[in-house]
């Protein structure tokens, strides 16, 4: 089930160290309908992170993460509860598919590019929240910068206090935006040649090792440049955050991050369950459950940004076991995942409470985006609970996508609104049980059709 939603504000989240179980399951509730077990199972697992970290040194590397197996069918929330919940804890989050990892031209030690993938994932985090520490500081320096190309220097025999007061002037119109079409010249660097090395082959030192290389034979040079205003200031403000930016101390910070907070989620696990090999140039299926068990159980994956420890890293797996069941998997990742939840179908109910329920629920999306064009939305209960029957109607006619069926349903009810909406005459739209009935009903009763369009 997949329902985007911003990022909480400090109004409305918790300090995470403050959250118990059940606020996490609080939190949760805001985003993902139903799933209690799940719920229950993945706040345990977060808060248990946090009672390690205030343990002894000693003590903290003894406890291992308990990594969670999510067993239900598609469309059911297992995505949105992990993202949700890494968003909760601030954490470096990835997915990725298992099954990936069973294609042409993946090797064993290609499964370790999970956690550099993470680690990159972790860089970008920790340097936008220091670029937020250093933006006022950046801006200011740009403003300078910017000043001292708008007033020409003093010359000899100038006041200076007069200069001053025409910096101060020319500051104030720079900040009411009257400059910023004008023009000035900057020294701007021009970027190298950009090449890409490494390539599937995983060869992480052969990358390092030729990155550095290229990195002073290819120093970027300087030329002058005309800009409008407004764009100089962006250029410069990037330049100062980078001077200000500590990139070692980025990195750390971020290294550390994964290896003490790090969340995966292994999707798709149930493709790669079964102990016979793959038909044709496919790897085994067994093979690639033995190269994602030392990443789970704890080894050392050696980064362009150092080496990253695996042992505290949370794994939360996941996948619909229609064909294969755990026991499938090779007894040592079976054991790898001690938390295993059930994740239910979704229901009729379920529907309804998705459509209205989320902080950013279907529904508001969707009366939020026509507002952009004038065009006021009013949905009746009799719609929503027509659109929640329609909805599992189809999906028990044909595959049971979850409440990713309620998007496709959605965007067909509101196809001609949508298209018309900025001609419509009439802006205050109803969209009541009538309404969705006609728009759907000739497709869902056409098996055939419902199958192509829903």
């Amino acid at each position: 089930m997949v329902i985007y939603l911003p990022q909480p504000t400090d109004d409305d989240s918790a300090i995470l160290d403050e959250l118990t179980p059940r606020e996490i399951v609080r939190e949760l509730d805001k985003y993902v309908v139903g799933q209690a077990d799940a719920k229950k199972a993945i706040a345990i697992a977060l808060r248990n992170r946090v009672r390690r970290q205030k343990l002894p040194p000693e003590m903290a590397d003894e406890v291992m993460p308990k990594n969670i197996l999510m067993i239900g069918p598609t469309g059911v929330g297992k995505t949105e509860l992990a993202r949700r919940l890494a968003k909760l804890a601030n954490s470096p989050f990835l997915k990725v598919e298992a099954s990936k990892f069973t294609e042409v031209g993946y090797v064993g030690r290609d499964v370790e590019s999970m956690i550099r993938d993470l680690v990159e994932i972790s860089i970008d985090m920790v340097r936008e929240e220091k670029l937020d520490e250093v933006a006022d500081r950046a801006e200011a320096a740009a403003e300078n910068l910017l000043l001292d190309l708008l007033v020409p220097p003093a010359a000899e025999g100038d006041d200076p206090a007069a200069l001053e007061r025409s910096r101060e002037k020319m500051r104030d119109r720079l900040r009411a935006g009257k400059l910023d079409e004008k023009n000035v010249e900057l020294e701007v660097k021009e970027r190298g040649p950009r090449m890409e090395l490494g390539g599937s082959m995983g060869n992480e030192e052969m990358d390092v090792n030729f990155k550095d290389i290229l990195a002073s034979m290819f120093s970027p040079k300087s030329r002058k440049r005309k800009m409008r205003v407004v764009d100089a200031f962006d250029y410069l403000v990037q330049e100062e955050e980078e001077k200000l930016l500590d990139m070692d101390h980025v990195t750390r910070i971020a290294t550390e991050r994964v290896e003490r907070n790090g969340m995966i989620f292994l999707d798709e696990i149930d493709k790669i369950a079964g102990r016979e090999g793959g038909s044709g140039p496919d790897i085994s299926r067994e093979g690639v459950q033995r190269d994602i068990l030392p990443i789970v159980e704890g080894t050392t994956v050696n980064t362009r940004y150092g080496f990253v420890r695996t042992d505290h890293i949370l794994f939360i797996a996941a996948g619909a076991f229609h064909v294969s069941k755990p026991s499938d998997l090779i007894p040592e990742l079976q054991g790898r995942f001690p938390i295993r939840v059930e994740l239910k179908p979704l229901t009729e109910a379920d529907f309804i409470r998705i459509l209205k329920e989320p902080k950013n629920a279907l529904i508001k999306q969707y009366v939020a985006l026509m507002e952009t064009e004038g065009v006021k939305l009013n949905f009746t209960t009799d719609a929503i609970e027509a659109l929640a029957s329609l909805a599992a109607r189809v999906n028990e006619s044909n595959e049971n996508i979850g409440a990713r069926r309620l998007h496709t349903i959605l965007e067909k009810v509101l196809e001609e609104i949508s298209f018309e909406g900025p001609d419509l005459k009439k802006k205050n739209v109803k969209i009541d049980g009538a309404y969705v009935r006609k728009a759907l009903t000739d497709i869902v009763q056409d098996q055939d059709l419902s199958r192509y369009i829903l």
